[in-house]
């Protein structure tokens, strides 16, 4: 086996204070078990180490999230393992269960949160098969769980909240400056081709940066800075940046379409330039420019006569989501310029807002991953059981525990393998510890000299985003085996015994995951495309209309999820030619949600907007056959003539916007649209 690659850069300030505390915060865990008189201390150690983070908010919300999860596994085991102790299949079988149950929802809420499900579901699995030789202990052995547990979360929340604390607020907002700057850069690049353009895969990553800066605000009512008062603009402003991402891309294909259409009017040209100015003095413009420019686009929107040429609808299309990108910016200038006011001091304001839970789910990944867990846990069950293995209950435990860890990736082999190896490089170091050094420490100040060498270096590299999980994985290999195993009885054999349990679980979750769990990032991404014209499916057929806030959202999400997945492609091009192709149509939520609004005022006009939608449906319906598709071209066509000719007002300027962006969506490289509808050569697909 190959020696685990380290990283040898300079080691720098923050990260020799990062190490210190983290081990500060484990020895005062440490002390304070052992001087209640904890039967495994080294639980409380361990833990101080796993909730431990740069950031103070995060390590407080890890904190909370880690003693519910705790509470809740604990009480569940305290209720399963003295009921069913006589039947270890059955038991085993409750185990495997509550595991798979906890995991699969803890897997639908993407954000922090998560951490209670999980933790709540791996916990009964380290208390109850420990337990079930002797089930008239599990009581005390969850209390004493549960305590050992509080005291690693409460000595890593006073530390790391105490010395020299780094709040969430400033990288939170520091990230947020970056994808504003990021929009506006694009917004620019948009209104002056001629600047150049990125990558359109540098630019949708503001998809991804937008989702996951979402989540990470959710530790902000745990932060230490004033920031924690903010958490509804600062959610308030991730909104509109994910309006404005769709919004960038309408504009762009707009202006490009009305370029196919002949030379774009002087007019209009002067107004793309003042909004490109407007948008590169940024906060130093006048307040009242934003609003201005919107009011001289109305003014230039031009009326859409019963019979109006496809210019001049790409032109009320283009007014239209250009106003509202420009009134996206302002309203997130704004947003920033308030948070800004909180942090000096003012009261913080309380927009409504959308919260993480409207991003995308996965059913059925996440009933895969349970299923997973469950089957590890019960193969080794099975094991234990069969051959009567005395140090068998640590198979099934970190099976569990491994399975849980990495269920989030779509591959998490690699990842289990990788802390197999750790494991595995930690096993002589435990070792060392275990039946060399501790026998002959007779003091704690003794024992702390013993374990800074080691912990201090490992805290290190815990500090450093690409070496985090290998350092802390030989972490738990140390601080897990001295938690596992009674210390002051310890022989060699009853040590390899264990470790070799160990070694089991983790490869038992190995392969049962590369069976029934691994995927790849192509196949991923064709899936989520899937679970996306699913829903498309389901918004045109529904007579609801959704908040179109909510829909943008998911869109922004599906792409932020998309693009790491359509990276992996590369060796496809086939399969990635087409996922970008079928990014497009994922904005068609938007124009759904947007006329099912306008249905209740269009269709008594005449509008025939159920045909539409039902057209629609089976477009996006991959149980129809082809056929289904031939008709919506001039359905949409149909309909976008029967809101020029019946409709009034700001009722036919809208839809009207909307049907054209549904057209350019879903039919780029149609012919133009022709006032009499006349038959069109569907687009090949």
């Amino acid at each position: 086996m190959a020696l685990p690659k380290l990283s040898l850069a300079p080691v720098q300030p923050r990260e020799l204070l990062f190490s210190a505390k983290c081990f500060a915060a484990s020895m005062l865990a440490l002390y304070v078990s052992l001087a209640a008189g904890l039967p495994r201390p080294f639980w409380a150690m361990m833990t101080a180490y796993i909730v431990a983070s740069p950031l103070a908010g995060a390590v407080r919300s890890k904190a909370l999230f880690r003693v519910c999860g705790t509470l809740i596994g604990c009480a569940a085991t305290v209720a399963m393992v003295p009921n069913l102790a006589n039947a270890p299949e059955l038991l085993s079988l409750a185990l495997a269960c509550w595991v798979a149950v906890c995991l699969y929802v803890s897997l639908l809420d993407r954000t922090p949160r998560s951490y209670i499900f999980m933790l709540a579901g791996y916990t009964a699995g380290l208390i109850g098969f420990p337990a079930v030789t002797d089930p008239a202990t599990v009581f005390d052995t969850g209390l004493a769980r549960v305590e050992e547990i509080s005291v690693g979360i409460l000595s890593a929340t006073l530390v790391h909240s105490l010395v020299f604390p780094q709040g969430v607020g400033p990288a939170l907002l520091g990230r947020l400056d970056r994808a504003i700057g990021d929009a506006r850069r694009w917004m620019l690049e948009v209104l002056r081709p001629g600047a150049g353009s990125r990558d359109a895969h540098v630019r949708l990553a503001l998809a991804a940066e937008i989702s996951d800066m979402r989540i990470m605000a959710t530790h902000l009512p745990f932060d230490t800075s004033h920031l924690r008062w903010t958490g509804a603009m600062v959610h308030a402003l991730h909104d509109r940046l994910a309006v404005m991402v769709p919004l960038l891309l309408a504009v762009e294909d707009r202006l490009q379409a009305l370029a196919e259409t002949g030379p774009v009017d002087r007019a209009w040209q002067a107004m793309l330039d003042d909004v490109a100015q407007w948008i590169g003095e940024g906060k130093a413009a006048d307040p009242g420019r934003a609003a201005g420019l919107r009011a001289r686009l109305r003014e230039l929107t031009p009326e859409l006569a019963p019979h109006a040429e496809w210019r001049t609808i790409l032109q009320v299309n283009l007014a239209q989501r250009l106003g509202a990108l420009v009134a996206a910016c302002e309203e997130s200038l704004e947003l920033r310029d308030s948070i800004d006011a909180v942090m000096r001091g003012a009261p913080p304001a309380a927009p409504k807002h959308l919260t993480p839970s409207v991003l995308h789910r996965d059913h059925g990944m996440a009933l895969r991953s349970a299923l997973a867990a469950a089957i590890a846990i019960l193969a080794c069950c099975a094991f234990w059981i069969a051959t009567g293995w005395p140090a068998g209950a640590a198979a099934p435990m970190l099976a569990g525990v491994a399975c849980c860890f990495f269920a989030t990736m779509d591959d998490p082999v690699p990842a289990i393998t990788g802390f197999v190896k750790f494991t595995l490089w930690s096993v002589p170091v435990s070792a060392f510890y275990i039946l060399v050094v501790l026998p002959a420490v007779h003091s704690y100040e003794m024992f702390v000299l013993a374990l800074a060498p080691v912990f201090l270096v490992l805290g290190v590299y815990m500090a450093r985003p690409a070496t985090y999980g290998n350092a802390l994985t030989f972490v738990i290999g140390i601080a897990g085996t001295l938690a596992l195993h009674d210390t002051n009885q310890l022989d060699m054999a009853s040590f390899v015994n264990g470790m070799l349990a160990q070694l089991m679980g983790y490869i038992v979750a190995a392969v049962v995951t590369k069976t029934f769990r691994t995927v790849d990032g192509p196949w991923m991404a064709r899936r989520m495309l899937g679970h996306a014209r699913a829903e498309l499916v389901q918004l045109a057929r529904s007579p609801r209309a959704p908040a179109l806030l909510e829909v943008s959202a998911r869109v922004v999400d599906r792409v932020g999820l998309l693009m790491p997945r359509l990276a992996l492609a590369g060796a496809a091009p086939a399969v990635r030619a087409d996922a970008l192709e079928t990014m497009r149509e994922l904005r068609a939520g938007l124009h759904i949600a947007q006329l099912r609004a306008l249905a209740p005022r269009l269709e008594p006009a005449g509008v025939p907007l159920a045909r539409l939608f039902d057209r629609v449906a089976a477009h996006f319906d991959t149980r129809a056959g082809n056929s289904s598709h031939a008709g919506l071209l001039a359905q949409l066509d149909g309909t976008l003539s029967a809101v020029c000719r019946v409709a009034e007002g700001d009722v036919r300027t809208t839809a009207a916007a909307a049907l054209a962006s549904m057209r350019r969506d879903l039919f780029p490289r149609a012919d133009m649209y022709q006032p009499a509808h006349q038959p069109h050569q569907e687009e090949p697909r």
